[in-house]
Parts: structure tokens; C-alpha cells; sequence
């Protein structure tokens, strides 16, 4: 059973126990979904000021909606539209502060001012993104980005051996 650690108030220490946690999850466990949903719950409730995390999985050549928390949300993305789609078509993390200002955002909650996309990886290519949003302008730091990015290679390394099963 997981029970929610009480996490240190300092941003490195928080970040570095919070990757401790998302190691223990995903450790021995290689199925997919298993640990997209139990990482996308463990930074929902870990990070504060934040209103929604999940993961969109390319398929098809779009960004289709996977496990997240949060209000539902859009279910598919094209490459290259918002800020998730962006991430995709860029190959590359995108630290948003202030996402109205961002050309194209999709507004899938209208209260979220902030965003963090970062791509997921498996053998060297984009096969998705973990999306994180916030009601909070500017919400996002650099550190956090350094801890989800870590996550993301977390899980190219325990997700390899079913995730190729299970994106196209």
C-alpha cells in the first residue's frame, strides 16, 4: 500500500524525494499503463499548486490522452498544436509560465496558467509526453523540470520491454 510521504519543504530535497518515490513504484514493474498512472497520481499529489498531471501516448501520429489526474481532458493533440504537440514535434521540453501567451495553447481547463511538457522517449524516439498544468502563472521551475525529465527516463528505462508492444 502507498502512503504519502510528508515531503521536505526545500524544492531540491522535495524533487529528490520525489524521485525516490517514483523509483520505488516503478521498480521490478515493466507494464506501461501500470506506472504511467502511478506516477501521474504520485506528482499529483506530491507537487503543489497543481491541477492537473497526466500523459498523452502517440498513436497514430497523434497524441492520444492516457492516465492523468485532474478534470478530463482533450483527447487527442497533433503534432505541433499546443504546447503538448509542440513538446512532440520539438523533440524537446517546454516550460511554460504563462500558457495565454503561448501560440496555440489548447485550453483543455481554462484556471490553468502554467505548464510543463516533457517528452517521453523509448529507444531514442518520442512516443509521448507527461503534461503537467497549473492555476499558477510561472508555477513551473527549473528544478522541477530537471525531476520530471529524470522520470521521463525513468520510464523509457522500466517501460522498454512492454511499451513497444503498446505504442504505435
Amino acid at each position: 500500500m502507498f502512503v504519502s510521504p510528508l515531503y521536505p519543504a526545500d524544492p531540491s530535497a522535495r524533487c529528490e524525494a520525489i524521485y525516490d518515490q517514483a523509483c520505488a513504484l516503478v521498480e521490478g514493474e515493466t507494464h506501461l499503463l501500470a506506472n504511467l498512472s502511478n506516477l501521474a497520481a504520485l506528482l499529483y499529489d506530491a507537487l503543489s499548486e497543481v491541477n492537473w498531471v497526466g500523459f498523452y501516448l502517440l498513436d497514430g501520429g497523434e497524441l492520444v490522452l492516457g492516465p492523468f489526474c485532474g478534470k478530463p481532458a482533450c483527447i487527442r493533440i497533433q503534432p505541433g498544436r499546443g504546447v503538448c504537440g509542440t513538446a512532440l514535434a520539438q523533440a524537446r521540453t517546454q516550460l511554460v509560465p504563462d500558457v495565454h501567451a503561448f501560440p496555440g495553447h489548447i485550453a483543455c481547463d481554462g484556471a490553468s496558467r502554467s505548464e510543463l511538457v516533457v517528452p517521453l522517449r523509448l529507444d531514442g524516439r518520442v512516443v509521448g509526453v507527461i503534461d503537467l498544468d497549473s492555476p499558477t502563472p510561472a508555477r513551473f521551475t527549473e528544478i522541477e523540470r530537471d525531476l520530471i525529465e529524470r522520470i521521463a527516463a525513468l520510464l523509457e528505462k522500466s517501460c522498454a520491454a512492454t511499451a513497444q508492444y503498446a505504442l504505435r
